[in-house]
């Protein structure tokens, strides 16, 4: 990814026209540092084509250390844009990706002052090809962002602040747009030699690291089957509060269908589920929600152990819930402590989280 920061000579500038300024949420227990700006990049014709300028500006007077996926890139391996059609969802076609705890070179660092600036065109992450008015927002959860006095940029409850615009209002036509590459469409293509084992195609993998994902399919099955068993119970008990928060019917009957899901889709055994091992990246996994169901295992999953906390059953149940056509869930935060804090202050974004899902399913340590 390259990063290009721009100098700005007063933190303290109004932005004018369609640039909004981020604002830190409700009982944060400092100011949010950040101020975001969006406007739109029109066309030769002065018509928008699909693209914007995200600006994010350090208005204090530390440095703030933040992941780099917490900023806008042309690679769309985050959802930081929410964007809606005639008041409904757009449809993130990015990768949604398991990630561990940031490691140094991970971070980007903003100076006091300084901005960074970038060109993103949403077609190439989003589908925008239906013509009329659209309301794009940035807003992206800063989870491990802190200043340069170590602060970590959290709100009171626990949760991370946001860097967040205010919602632009578009109107795009969805035959005349850049056109830019989907990210999703060139992902979908397998790299390398494929391979029907047991039931699950593999594509690009040794022999061994098949043998090693096969054995990861069957304990994710384990692992599906007891949290559909556990729900079907109709139980209450610290395993469910933990992950999913305070119990309503509503949100209990949304944990269960999410798991009828995920249990019969990691059932499947006649060469649907697709494990690619292409992946060289630090993170676990990843997948695009709208193809189901490649799982593309990177790093951090051989490493991992192949049951318990962050395992490698426990990343395929939650990419597994990632595909529009199981759960469609979200990365609103990672991690035990952030789904945790999640599950206390906002149970229906825990019951959009994937790592929600994935701890209530490993269950390490075991709750009732």
């Amino acid at each position: 990814m390259n990063l290009r920061f721009v100098h700005v000579v007063s933190a303290g500038a109004v932005l004018t026209g369609a640039i909004a300024a981020a604002i830190a949420a409700p009982g944060a227990v400092q100011n949010n540092p950040l101020r975001v700006g969006m406007v739109a990049v029109n066309g030769a014709a002065d018509d928008f084509l699909g693209s914007v300028e995200v600006s994010i500006t350090n208005t204090s007077r530390k440095a703030v250390r933040l992941p780099k996926w917490q900023l806008p890139s042309d690679q769309f391996d985050s959802k930081l844009f929410s964007i809606s059609y005639n008041g409904q969802p757009v449809a993130y076609e990015g990768a949604m990706v398991k990630r561990g705890l940031p490691q140094a070179e991970d971070f980007a660092i903003l100076q006091p002052g300084e901005t960074y600036r970038r060109v993103i065109d949403l077609s190439a992450g989003y589908d925008l090809s239906k013509t009329g008015q659209y309301v794009v927002a940035f807003n992206t959860p800063l989870q491990h962002a802190s200043t340069s006095d170590r602060v970590m940029l959290h709100q009171n409850n626990g949760l991370p602040m946001s860097a967040q615009s205010a919602p632009l209002s578009l109107w795009v036509d969805g035959l005349d747009q850049l056109g830019g590459e989907k990210m999703s469409a060139v992902a979908k293509k397998p790299v390398g030699p494929t391979a029907v084992v047991n039931g699950v195609n593999y594509v690009g993998c040794t022999t061994a690291r098949t043998s090693t994902a096969g054995q990861a399919v069957n304990a994710a099955r384990t692992y599906a089957e007891n949290a559909k068993g556990y729900l079907n119970t109709g139980t209450i008990g610290p395993r469910y509060t933990t992950w999913f928060g305070a119990y309503t019917s509503s949100r209990l009957n949304t944990a269960r269908s999410h798991f009828v899901n995920i249990d019969s889709a990691i059932d499947q055994s006649n060469g649907q589920i697709t494990i690619n091992c292409g992946c060289t990246s630090s993170a676990y996994a990843y997948v695009y929600a709208n193809q189901p169901y490649q799982i593309y295992v990177c790093n951090a999953f051989w490493n991992a152990p192949l049951t318990g906390t962050d395992s490698k059953a426990g990343t395929l149940i939650h990419e597994m819930s990632h595909f529009t056509v199981v759960a469609g869930t979200d990365d609103h935060v990672y991690g035990q402590t952030g789904a945790k804090n999640l599950a206390i202050s906002n149970p229906t974004n825990a019951l959009d989280n994937a790592d929600n899902h994935e701890y209530f399913a490993e269950n390490t340590p075991f709750q009732n």
